[in-house]
């Protein structure tokens, strides 16, 4: 399939546009390069442009000939959205908008779509299945949440076939060291105790001490970037064996607190993680681990990486071999 990738040259975007290529599949990436990195693109063309530009979007859809859409164009940053809320609601809601409306003009109605377990809100039970109440607590939340019952109807009224995958914490890196995570600012929790670790960030802030976890610190779910990339993979096979729309959550099941990542970058780092302790953050829940089970049911999909050593492994790997700058 001739797959548009919108975000490709983004950070989950690029690792599965390699992985698309591997498969036998053609991604074309779609991106306007505010967050994306031309060096990130290795498996295919690129154009650049915005999901604002409809006309630029109709342009791509008809010289490519698309078939299906994997859509991960998106602003992420939850404390952003609380300060710029339209920014979110008119980037990523209005933005998936145009996208499927161009879809719709050019006859394409497949479409995996990046979505967040941010959807759910301040959890009322864990793991989190997808049948969890979705109440998000930001705008970014919100945002996601909009397109997912945007899909819905358009499912519905148009006959689009959609998957919406739910992630909980992306992490890691392409075990082959070939495109890694560079984002700026950089909000991932891995990397900034990697950069801490290497001299390159801040001493790391652990944000909550006094939680009702076994270490005081919260736990989240953290699944391989090439784990989701093969989910999208497979989501996109499914529909186009004719599989129902529907959300699935991706996650590995298990939850690893913040003190767990600082002391499995120790190990690699050789050294201890410099590290201050800061008070919980508004909103911040004691834990979040996704209940995968749909996944393997729907998508036969598990994850190749689960464990925590092995994604900080090819994490330390690409950072450590790919040092930012930044300070922050």
């Amino acid at each position: 399939m001739r797959v548009l990738v919108t975000g490709g040259a983004g950070y989950i975007g690029s690792h599965t546009a390699k992985l698309l290529a591997a498969s036998g599949h053609s991604p074309i990436v779609f991106d306007d390069m505010s967050q994306g990195h031309a060096w990130a693109v290795k498996w295919g063309p690129i154009e650049h442009g915005s999901l604002s530009d409809t006309h630029r979007l109709r342009d791509v859809f008809a010289r490519h000939q698309i078939d299906a859409v994997i859509h991960f164009a998106a602003n992420a940053l939850v404390g952003e959205s609380m300060s710029s809320p339209a920014k979110y609601f008119r980037n990523n809601t209005v933005g998936t908008l145009n996208l499927i409306d161009a879809m719709r003009g050019a006859s394409v109605d497949r479409i995996v779509f990046s979505s967040t377990c941010a959807t759910y809100g301040n959890p009322v039970r864990v793991p989190i299945d997808e049948m969890h109440p979705q109440a998000p607590v930001n705008p970014y939340g919100e945002s996601k949440l909009m397109v997912e019952k945007i899909l819905r109807w358009y499912g519905e009224c148009y006959g689009l076939r959609w998957m919406a995958l739910r992630y909980f914490n992306a992490a890691g890196a392409d075990p082959d060291g070939e495109i890694g995570e560079d984002h700026d600012p950089e909000t991932h929790l891995i990397p900034l105790v990697i950069g801490a670790a290497l001299g390159t960030r801040l001493p790391v802030r652990i944000f909550g001490t006094d939680y009702d976890t076994p270490d005081g610190t919260a736990i989240r779910d953290y699944v391989h970037v090439m784990d989701l990339a093969d989910a999208h993979l497979r989501a996109l096979q499914r529909l186009d064996d004719g599989s129902a729309s529907q959300a699935v959550n991706l996650g590995t099941g298990r939850g690893h607190s913040v003190r767990e990542v600082l002391t499995t970058v120790a190990h690699f780092a050789g050294k201890d993680v410099p590290a201050v302790e800061s008070p919980r953050r508004a909103g911040d829940p004691p834990a979040l681990v996704a209940d995968p089970a749909r996944a393997r049911d729907v998508l036969g999909w598990t994850c190749r990486y689960p464990a925590l050593e092995v994604i900080v492994q090819h994490a330390w790997n690409w950072h450590s071999k790919n040092p930012t700058s930044q300070s922050t």
